[in-house]
């Protein structure tokens, strides 16, 4: 991530690459890339882009860093083997109609690309070439869902599209584990279809999900641990502090036996996942809910606590919908108007929502890579995908999890996510196979393992609420799902006062 994205490249080569992306250079500065007293790096370059400058020189350079320190700051960086590859950027700006139809289709095209080559998807055609052909020998296509109803019959119509065209597919319920996926699929997921058409209809024989393809669990060489928390919901008046700091004496190793002190001295990164604060005015009457009805003091108290953290491990944080970010995602890192204490934690990595990270490259090992999201788009699935409510609904977020890694997206369905159309691709697909995929936003714990993939969902602090109870939430809260990186075995600690003990796990 900061090796030198021009290496081997001329003036010419650097003055034409930043052309063909209508942004002029001034010279001084290409001669500094050229001699290496300015090196680029492919986030530096992405985030250039994101933010849409037309000249590049010393004071733009100057100004993105200071914008995005976090992805910047090979310094801290290296003091901790964490790199940011992913945080996307405040993006605002007045968007038109085209830049959603921009959106959906460099969407399809990121997911068409995983597709393409999987071995099923044989003889792949693109709609319009199957539309009006009397060829009814096996072919493949790839889609985005348009429309979907069921018959009375029990038969399932598909409209799915591509950049050439759309179709109708129909599945029939006497296919039961075909039905089963197609009804299981929303709106604007991009799958493929294998099967034979009639020329206006296409009947399909399997269904084909971009999926997380097989492989083993990457394993670190060291002893060393990962822990994640999420929804703090610092300033609430169903905060549990006293949990919380037993959470903090023991990752300080004041808590807990010799074997559980050496774990919390081998623990070496903290992930937050969103909701650090209650914030202010989420919810009608949230007013009487808050012991701390100020933004400011919500974010000092809960970075006081946080500072507590010994300085040898580092923390990573995301926004969630009950911060002081926007609701639209991605959600850029928290902004320092309202954050300001906790960008001055040293050890403190402050990332957009969803983002990526690369933790533990250390002698010769490649890391981890961490795809953090805090989870708003759950909601939505759990209401809305039969195999998710089947499953358990709030109280299985390794469904939900589950559910989108095989869609390879964070919020398929138009509407399940508030997102803006603003980036040089979709950024809520997972185009990047994960080591780890962590979420929060539930109140529910869940750790387990999905083909390579180990599915983090963090605990709660806060107690259950009336609005919870309404909604049927289960809270699970004052847990810590724990991770041995050299093992890739799984542990819960538990610290609430009325049920302290340990769970473990390994891989499933």
């Amino acid at each position: 991530m900061n090796s030198n994205f021009f290496e081997g490249k001329t003036k010419q080569d650097i003055l034409n690459f930043f052309f063909s992306r209508n942004i002029l250079v001034n010279p001084d500065f290409v001669n500094k890339i050229v001699s290496k007293e300015i090196i680029l790096n492919k986030a530096f370059i992405d985030f250039a882009i994101q933010k849409r400058i037309t000249v590049l020189d010393d004071s733009t350079y100057n100004s993105l860093i200071e914008q995005n320190k976090a992805l910047f700051d090979t310094s801290k960086s290296k003091s901790y083997a964490v790199k940011v590859l992913v945080s996307y950027p405040e993006n605002a700006g007045k968007k038109k109609f085209d830049d959603f139809v921009k959106h959906y289709n460099k969407r399809y095209y990121q997911l068409q690309e995983l597709l393409k080559n999987r071995q099923e998807l044989t003889h792949l055609k693109s709609i319009n070439r199957v539309l009006g052909s009397n060829d009814r020998s096996t072919c493949s296509i790839i889609g985005m869902l348009s429309e979907k109803s069921e018959s009375k019959n029990g038969t399932l119509s598909i409209v799915v599209e591509d950049p050439t065209g759309s179709i109708k597919v129909v599945v029939k319920n006497s296919h039961k584990k075909l039905f089963d996926i197609a009804n299981n699929l929303p709106l604007d997921a991009v799958v493929g279809f294998v099967g034979s058409s009639n020329g206006n209809i296409f009947f399909p024989k399997n269904i084909i999900l971009p999926d997380i393809p097989m492989s083993d669990l990457k394993k670190a060489p060291d002893d060393v641990y990962a822990v994640f928390l999420s929804d703090i919901h610092y300033g609430s008046k169903k905060f549990l502090e006293d949990d919380f700091n037993r959470f903090l004496s023991w990752i300080r190793g004041e808590l807990g036996d010799g074997k559980q002190r050496e774990v919390a001295n081998k623990t070496k990164y903290v992930f937050i996942i969103g909701d650090l604060v209650d914030g202010v005015g989420i919810y009608r009457g949230q007013d009487k809910d808050l012991a701390i009805p100020d933004i400011y003091k919500q974010y000092e108290g809960v970075a006081k606590l946080l500072s507590k953290i010994p300085k040898d491990k580092a923390i990573i944080i995301i926004p969630g919908n009950h911060d002081a970010d926007r609701l639209a995602e991605p959600q850029p890192p928290l902004p320092k108007k309202f954050a300001a204490p906790l960008y001055e934690l040293e050890n403190a990595f402050l990332l957009s929502n969803p983002s990526y990270v690369n933790i533990h490259a250390v002698n010769g090992f490649s890391g981890f890579n961490v795809l953090l999201y805090h989870g708003f788009s759950f909601d939505y699935y759990v209401a809305t995908i039969p195999s998710i409510a089947e499953a358990g609904g709030y109280d299985n977020p390794e469904a939900i999890m589950k559910f989108l890694l095989k869609l390879r997206h964070l919020a398929p369905e138009h509407g399940s996510s508030v997102f803006v159309p603003a980036y040089d691709k979709d950024p809520m697909v997972i185009d990047t196979v994960p080591d780890f995929f962590a979420s929060g936003h539930i109140h529910k714990t869940s750790i387990s393992n999905y083909r390579s993939v180990t599915l983090v969902c963090g605990s709660c602090w806060q107690a259950r609420t009336a609005f919870q109870e309404k909604v049927g939430h289960h809270p699970e809260p004052s847990r810590v799902p724990i991770v041995n990186l050299k093992t890739r075995k799984f542990k819960l600690l538990r610290f609430s006062s009325e049920n302290s003990k340990t769970e473990e796990g390994g891989a499933v």
